[in-house]
């Protein structure tokens, strides 16, 4: 009997964009040319990504997750090789206002989420690199009080895939991972991640791109409540 439905949060409770370049950066570009940065734009951008693509693959091996302040640390130091206290937090904070612009809420998500928390405990299980991030956009939405847990990669120090972050949730829920559900919308680190700690795996996969049984996939995450009530 299912009574934990678990979630991841980007690309699941919220729609966003990945890219380290498209959502345009042009304050963080000022704040560090100002603090006398020889880039240009687009090297800057490229020299990020390059940074960024280097500490995901690093993570991925060990499933060690990196802060936000790593990145920036590991990039200044190849940007501009040294600078002011301070510069690296200032620039930290402008990406992440600038990145969250590519953030986008589903009107429905509250209601669903009320719904569902008649029914069931919830929680979050997500990757991130900022402590602040998800609990933030939590508050932001207005649902953070329907979770009995929200437990990111930077707080936990491992990320999904990993079998311990799923782990570590069910022993802060008091639950056991027969009774959970959980709904994310990356094959690997959700779906692979979940099944491997023993949860019931739900991916969010509209154009049906990855082959799961059709039980195990949802459409929209606007479909959970009723795809739980008849999976086929």
């Amino acid at each position: 009997m299912t009574t934990h439905l678990l979630f991841d949060f980007f690309g699941t409770l919220v729609d966003y964009s990945p890219s380290r370049t498209e959502q345009g950066y042009g304050r963080s570009f000022g704040l560090l040319r100002e603090a006398g940065m020889g880039l240009d734009y687009p090297r800057f951008l490229a020299l990020w990504s390059e940074v960024s693509e280097e500490l995901d693959a690093r993570a991925e091996e060990t499933h060690r997750e990196f802060s936000m302040m790593e990145a920036g640390r590991a990039f200044l130091s190849r940007a501009m090789g040294s600078w002011e206290d301070g510069l690296v937090g200032d620039f930290v904070r402008t990406y992440l206002v600038e990145w969250n612009e590519g953030v986008t809420y589903h009107p429905g998500l509250p209601a669903l989420l009320q719904k569902l928390g008649e029914r069931y405990a919830l929680a979050v299980i997500t990757n991130t690199h900022d402590a602040g991030l998800v609990p933030a956009h939590l508050e932001q939405m207005g649902i953070a009080h329907h979770f009995d847990a929200v437990v990111t990669s930077i707080g936990f120090g491992m990320r999904k895939p990993a079998p311990e972050i799923f782990q570590h949730t069910l022993r802060l829920l008091g639950a056991e991972a027969d009774q959970c559900v959980y709904v994310g919308d990356d094959y690997d680190a959700d779906y692979c991640g979940a099944r491997s700690a023993g949860l019931r795996p739900l991916l969010v996969d509209p154009l049906g791109e990855v082959r799961v049984p059709e039980s195990d996939r949802l459409g929209s995450i606007l479909a959970l409540d009723r795809h739980l009530l008849d999976p086929a």
